[in-house]
């Protein structure tokens, strides 16, 4: 199957200057840290296999992968990640999920990977879905932390940053105010706890 092309969206794009495009727009900005005592190639492989993305969603979403057009990424560097299943650029994928609990209704979310690098990076857009604008990057970088004075723990610090713009413009802000960003806020909070759980 050829891939979809989307060229309304920043495929090939610098994060700097995709930043600088905000400005003209009623678009936000979002960013989660965890530190997770796990090796970098671990994590990384987790976020890069697209079949844990339900895993992280709330139970009641019952998200699925209805549809996917895998890109493999060029070999990693690492022996560790020879047979990682992992979606490279130009990857596409439709989730369907719940938009409320205890409603049937589903919302179907499509997904391209637009960037990625082992060990370091990949990114996310929405060409298709609920939001008018979404780019989620997802960057893993090793850290050193001391949990007790004289104890040092390899980890792995996940970094989310995330820009988004919701339908309708300027008319959206109210609603952004009063509940989507605190549904933000709690669905990274719920995916930290997750990753957490699944990783141990």
């Amino acid at each position: 199957m050829t891939p979809k092309s989307y060229p309304a969206y920043s495929q090939g794009r610098t994060d700097e200057e995709v930043r600088q495009s905000q400005t003209a727009t009623m678009r936000h900005t979002f960013k989660a840290e965890q530190w997770v005592p796990y090796p970098i190639e671990e994590v990384f492989s987790f976020f890069a296999n697209p079949e844990n993305l339900p895993r992280l969603m709330p139970a009641w979403q019952r998200a699925r992968i209805e549809r996917a057009n895998f890109v493999p990424p060029p070999p990693s560097p690492s022996p560790l990640q020879a047979n990682t299943t992992a979606a490279g650029a130009g990857t596409t994928m439709t989730i369907s999920f719940r938009a409320l609990p205890f409603l049937p209704l589903r919302l179907n979310w499509e997904a391209l990977i637009v960037k990625f690098g082992w060990n370091d990076h990949f990114c996310d857009e929405q060409p298709k879905g609920p939001f008018a604008y979404w780019r989620h990057c997802h960057h893993v970088s090793e850290e050193i932390r001391a949990p007790r004075p004289g104890t040092l723990v390899p980890g792995t610090l996940v970094t989310d940053d995330l820009v988004y713009e919701l339908p309708f413009g300027i008319l959206a802000e109210p609603a952004h105010a009063l509940f989507a960003r605190r549904q933000i806020v709690a669905i990274f909070k719920y995916r930290q706890q997750q990753l957490l759980k699944l990783l141990a």
